[in-house]
């Protein structure tokens, strides 16, 4: 049995969901999110819980059982948390900064970059060098937040570039250390 997929997902006050076959409907206060389970997946709805369940124990239903539950899990606590994602320009000169509901990044290149996120996402830029990225879907949130770092990813020489506030860069000795 998967050990994530048997937890039930817990249903707080303000959030309402509906699973209509396979396609699972939450609304709560910050929005309303709509994903398609597979079909295979067995969802019962209880009054403050739900429950994934798979048909047998193939190779295809474990893979997808507890993936199922965290989709469920995730929609749940982005209606009602949301999601964020910090990211950090590390540079001489490196900025960002927002106009309108536009990213427009300065680094490095002979042009800045525009960026331009998906509806549900908001963008806050509390710090020329800083990026926040916030939505109700994690995924949204996680591939807009790597489409800012995929601009100028960071390098291991100098540590220049874009990247998540808590992430750590390798380093690595340039020429200079090579020497005997």
């Amino acid at each position: 049995m998967s050990r994530i997929g048997k937890l039930p997902v817990a249903i707080p006050n303000g959030v309402e969901v509906k699973v209509d076959g396979s396609k699972v409907t939450v609304k709560g206060p910050k929005g309303q999110l709509e994903r398609e389970i597979h079909k295979d997946m067995e969802l019962v709805l209880q009054e403050n819980e739900i429950t994934v369940n798979r048909p047998s124990d193939n190779k295809l239903h474990r893979s997808l059982h507890g993936l199922s539950r965290t989709l469920i899990s995730n929609m749940v606590e982005g209606v009602t948390k949301g999601f964020e994602k910090s990211l950090e320009l590390v540079g001489v000169g490196y900025r960002a900064n927002k106009q309108g509901n536009k990213l427009v990044l300065t680094v490095g290149y002979s042009h800045p970059v525009e960026l331009v996120p998906a509806d549900g996402l908001e963008i806050e830029v509390p710090a020329p060098t800083k990026v926040i990225v916030k939505g109700i879907d994690k995924e949204q949130v996680g591939a807009f937040a790597a489409k800012v770092r995929s601009v100028r990813e960071p390098e291991p020489y100098k540590g220049k570039g874009i990247k998540y506030e808590n992430e750590r860069i390798r380093r690595k000795v340039g020429k200079a250390g090579a020497k005997k």
